[in-house]
């Protein structure tokens, strides 16, 4: 865990104080971009959801107009001790390769970035150090947990205005599953989908695994962050504190798939509003993703059918958060158009 570390190791205990004060909207902001809208060259509502994003931007960045300058995105990659059970298709080596596939630019999330004019940044956490398996023992010490939220909250650069979120890490679907069979109970199967690509026969022995070591640890599962550390993954934890740290900074985010959002979900079962910062950028096919955000009370941007991770559906949401800020900030007024607005 030596790159993880920080010179004061955090602790639950000041994680959930951390929580506390954690801001709000920023009111005058919300209300200048509610009172431009209605004043746009266009029928009330006729922009659907970029009218409603345009409004979140503005409310989380604590400025109006919103926009978009400097969209940043992490990108957490972790090893899990879960991934020895035979849960993916993948060999838990393909973390790693990913990770240098990353920084030589040859990655789906690469192409996004560009794409997006998005700075990329990669943070490994010990991929050598996997976690535990879950099945036999907490996946983390509480040491290990809180250190890697620390780890993620560091990572939150000044001066950027958007943040976007994702995750590798093989293994990583079966500990998301885990995490939601943990938080919002109903039966493992419900959470649990083919994350890479696994066969039925694969499937069943994921879904039975999830059942059995969430039914091990239910003596946790009255805490949240105890939920994290028993199910949870470096970089899911690591997630969990970038958010934390974007709130903090006035920094709007944009949440990958179902891996990412499951990390989200800790944060939301430790305070309702904590995500308030946040948007799904596209509903996963995996199964749960669906379940959890009607739990989450999020709606995602996109719905392309996509199950990649690495931040990939994060990142192509920033064009169409682009173009809310600039429908917002450039379009006429009904008085300066010459247009009349509605009788």
């Amino acid at each position: 865990m030596s790159d993880t570390s920080s010179e004061t190791p955090a602790n639950f205990d000041e994680i959930r104080a951390l929580l506390g004060e954690l801001p709000g909207p920023d009111i005058e902001a919300a209300a200048a971009a509610a009172a431009r809208e209605a004043q746009l060259t266009k029928p009330a509502g006729a922009l659907g959801r970029l009218e409603e994003l345009t409004a979140w931007l503005a409310t989380w960045q604590g400025r109006h107009p919103p926009r978009i300058e400097r969209p940043y995105a992490a990108v957490f990659a972790g090893n899990h001790g879960i991934a020895a059970r035979g849960v993916s298709a993948y060999p838990a080596a393909v973390t790693k390769q990913m990770v240098q596939n990353f920084i030589d630019g040859g990655a789906a999330v690469n192409q996004l970035c560009a794409l997006a004019n998005a700075d990329l940044r990669v943070y490994e956490l010990a991929l050598d150090e996997p976690t535990q398996d879950f099945t036999e023992q907490p996946a983390m010490s509480e040491d290990d947990c809180a250190r890697a939220i620390a780890y993620g909250m560091m990572t939150v650069e000044s001066g950027i205005d958007l943040l976007c979120l994702g995750e590798m890490g093989i293994g990583n679907t079966t500990s998301a599953a885990a995490l939601c069979h943990a938080l919002f109970g109903g039966a493992a199967a419900d959470w649990t989908g083919r994350g890479t690509g696994i066969d039925d026969a694969r499937l069943a022995h994921k879904t039975a695994l999830i059942e059995a070591a969430v039914a091990k640890h239910k003596a946790a599962l009255s805490d949240p962050l105890e939920i994290l550390r028993h199910f949870g993954g470096l970089e899911l934890a690591a997630i969990l504190g970038a958010i934390m740290a974007a709130r903090l900074a006035r920094t709007p985010v944009v949440l990958d798939g179902y891996a990412c959002t499951a990390a989200a979900a800790v944060l939301h079962a430790l305070d309702p509003k904590a995500l308030d910062h946040c948007v799904v950028a596209h509903v996963s096919v995996e199964p749960g993703h669906a379940r959890l955000l009607q739990r989450l009370g999020q709606r995602a941007i996109l719905d392309l059918g996509m199950r990649l991770g690495e931040g990939s559906g994060a990142v192509l949401a920033v064009p169409l958060l682009r173009a809310a800020c600039a429908c917002h900030a450039g379009m006429a007024s009904f008085a300066a158009a010459g247009v009349s607005g509605p009788a």
